[in-house]
């Protein structure tokens, strides 16, 4: 396989997973022990980290990738699409004897709701001596962004190394699980949504209020920035120096929910990455993740640049 490169540093490195999404749609979500008849089936790449990647691509960052893909089966054809969306594979470790992630995806024809379940392949695999190799291509971003499909300890080493040259980091911290103190002290910002938010922090998250005080404890844990998104509802956005700020949602029919998260992940990158504001940067995720949701798919409904508004453009 070819892994593509760029004579140009990346502005924004994504550190994280990349699967095959096996994805299924009907009139709803089955319930426990039931089977329904299906209206379509559809195989394509995913992976948060991939997702991120891409979103990020198409509103125009500069993009690099650092993850460990098994090429057993459908490994270079998620390569390739990759490199499709212009994102630079040169910093994927690959494993010829190992399968890459999977995820089985439902989806809702009504309403766009989905339940995933993900077998992560060789994504448990990624080490920090992978993250060692793309050392370079860290240091020279301007964010670097991780989520825990992957190992921890490869994440915290990435995170290090993009810290010790000045560079921003994100941590989208889904799927919901226990994040060790090392990793949070090299997090400056912190992403989830409203569930993820109440089960870090240990606390309901079922109101705003419950959520601004969950996002507050996560803030005292040492990220400079926390972010929970909250659907239909927006986002809220806390930090120590501007406090708790509640950014609406645009209106919007849900056509396909899957990937909304991601696409706002990489839509805050990119705007941090350009040097906006906090606020102004959680915008743009929020109207690119707006967009996304009103089509079907993952990675194909992320929107480009230009299809959005005159002020959420690159600025000069």
């Amino acid at each position: 396989m070819t892994a593509t490169a760029s004579s140009k540093p990346a502005s924004v490195v994504v550190v994280g997973s990349i699967n095959m999404d096996m994805v299924s749609h009907s009139p709803r979500l089955p319930a426990p022990g039931e089977t329904l008849v299906g209206e379509a089936f559809v195989m394509a790449p995913g992976g948060k980290g991939a997702n991120q990647a891409v979103a990020a691509a198409r509103l125009g960052a500069e993009v690099a990738f650092v993850s460990r893909v098994g090429t057993r089966q459908h490994g270079a054809e998620l390569l390739a699409a990759l490199g499709a969306e212009g994102v630079h594979t040169a910093a994927v470790a690959t494993d010829a004897t190992a399968l890459p992630g999977i995820a089985v995806i439902m989806v809702a024809s009504q309403g766009g709701e989905n339940s995933i379940v993900y077998v992560p392949g060789s994504n448990a695999q990624l080490s920090a001596a992978d993250v060692e190799q793309a050392k370079a291509v860290l240091q020279a971003a301007r964010v670097v962004v991780a989520q825990l499909e992957v190992p921890q300890p490869a994440i915290a080493h990435a995170f290090a190394l993009a810290r010790a040259a000045g560079v921003t980091t994100i941590l989208n911290a889904a799927p919901a699980l226990p994040v060790n103190a090392e990793l949070l002290a090299q997090t400056q910002w912190l992403v989830l949504n409203e569930t993820e938010a109440g089960q870090m922090a240990g606390m309901p998250s079922a109101s705003l209020e419950q959520v601004r005080a969950a996002a507050e404890a996560l803030l005292a844990r040492g990220p400079g920035q926390v972010v929970v998104t909250l659907g239909a509802q927006g986002v809220l956005l806390c930090s120590a120096q501007q406090g708790a700020q509640h950014l609406p949602a645009q209106r919007v029919t849900a056509v396909d929910t899957v990937g909304a998260g991601d696409t706002f992940v990489g839509g805050l990158a990119t705007g941090l990455a350009e040097g906006w504001a906090p606020a102004d940067a959680v915008r743009l995720g929020q109207a690119a993740a707006a967009l996304a949701v009103s089509r079907a798919g993952v990675q194909t409904a992320m929107p480009r640049r230009a299809e959005l508004a005159a002020e959420l453009q690159p600025r000069s």
